[in-house]
């Protein structure tokens, strides 16, 4: 017969004595040797304490499980869609909203796209391309008034977020700025300190104000970084650049707040541009070679800066995923190599983002809000 220590839950070899029914139990237990030596307990004794600590420790056990379902059930649910800039997060949220989940509303947590103005710029969604689904906190700031900090942001979209579980809809957060992310859903927010920044930056909270499902939307950076720098083409081809034009020249630029919406990627990058060129088309061959040369460095450093951005912004979730936030990926790689090869045409596109990312995507909410 075989016992376990209990000081120590150290196997025991035991010597059954059936004269006085005795346990002299010999252990590699060297914690408290005298307690071996000198307190021998009946095998009745070993057998009841053995019973009592399982039950203990079960009882706790269904306590600890049960109370953590209850406690999770009396939060509000909140989908967030994570992921890096351009990864498609805002496709996913419109499909998964028109397309299954009907009570739908959107909350914006990208911090360009807090602002009003610059829409081709900071990439907003257009009326359009929103189809009816609500938005909120997408160009509704002042880029001129003091730029929005976490904690500012931490109070507008729990206050949307109530407002929309009173209309008995889901709130879907969408962005790519992960410090409002954390803001937002962390049950004791700390404005003063840094959990994504320097060599030792500070813990990150495991505790959640909301029942949060997280969709990480995740493609491989190489192939992430071709479909920016095609995009940063598109974008200049869909009028990014005289948006640029307007900005500057209207003066836009000495007025909006700099560590706000004057952080948007474009800016900084041609405001040398516009400084020493007044120009009010996007230069050609035809135009002198020095301002050809300035414009196409600044194209290069918006395609530069933006694979940088995507790749912090995959450092963030990493680090959010490192420890402890439950975060479901979907891999949509294979549906970003289609869009970029140039023989596959819409339909090819539309097939393998509906089999690799919605159709999961889909299948992680339906059971997270019937949990």
């Amino acid at each position: 017969m075989c016992f376990v220590c209990p000081e120590c839950c150290d196997p025991l070899s035991c010597i059954h004595l059936h004269q006085n029914m005795r346990i002299f139990p010999y252990s590699r237990c060297n914690l408290r040797p005298s307690f071996h030596k000198f307190f021998q307990p009946t095998c009745t004794q070993q057998q009841q304490w053995r019973t009592q600590e399982l039950l203990q420790w079960w009882a706790q056990k269904l306590f600890s499980s049960t109370t953590e379902d209850d406690n999770r059930r009396s939060k509000p649910k909140l989908l967030v869609i994570l992921g890096a800039t351009g990864a498609g997060k805002s496709r996913l949220s419109i499909d998964l909203s028109t397309r299954v989940f009907g009570n739908s509303e959107i909350i914006n947590s990208d911090k360009m796209q807090l602002y009003n103005g610059l829409d081709i710029t900071t990439n907003k969604m257009t009326m359009q391309e929103r189809v009816g689904v609500p938005h909120h906190l997408l160009g509704v700031l002042d880029p001129t008034k003091p730029a929005c900090t976490p904690s500012v942001y931490r109070k507008l979209g729990s206050d949307i977020i109530s407002d929309i579980k009173t209309r008995g809809g889901l709130p879907i957060v969408v962005g790519g700025s992960n410090s409002l992310i954390y803001s937002l859903v962390t049950k004791r927010f700390d404005p003063e300190t840094d959990v994504f920044n320097g060599s030792d930056p500070d813990p990150v909270s495991l505790e959640l104000r909301y029942d949060c499902c997280f969709i990480w939307v995740d493609v491989s950076l190489p192939v992430l970084n071709r479909y920016l720098a095609n995009r940063v083409d598109e974008m200049l081809d869909s009028g990014m650049f005289e948006e640029l034009v307007e900005f500057f020249r209207s003066g836009e630029d000495k007025r909006v707040n700099r560590a706000g919406l004057g952080q948007a990627i474009g800016i900084p990058e041609f405001e040398g541009y516009f400084r020493d060129f007044n120009s009010v088309r996007r230069p050609s061959g035809g135009d002198p070679e020095t301002e050809v040369e300035v414009y196409n460095e600044a194209v290069k450093r918006i395609k530069d800066n933006t694979c940088h951005l995507a790749k912090k912004q995959v450092g963030k979730i990493l680090r959010l995923r490192d420890a402890g936030w439950e975060l479901k990926r979907i891999d949509a790689t294979e549906a970003f190599r289609a869009v970029m090869a140039a023989d596959s045409g819409g339909g090819r596109v539309a097939e393998v983002w509906e089999k690799e990312v919605l159709e999961p995507s889909v299948k992680i909410v339906k059971r997270f809000l019937d949990e």
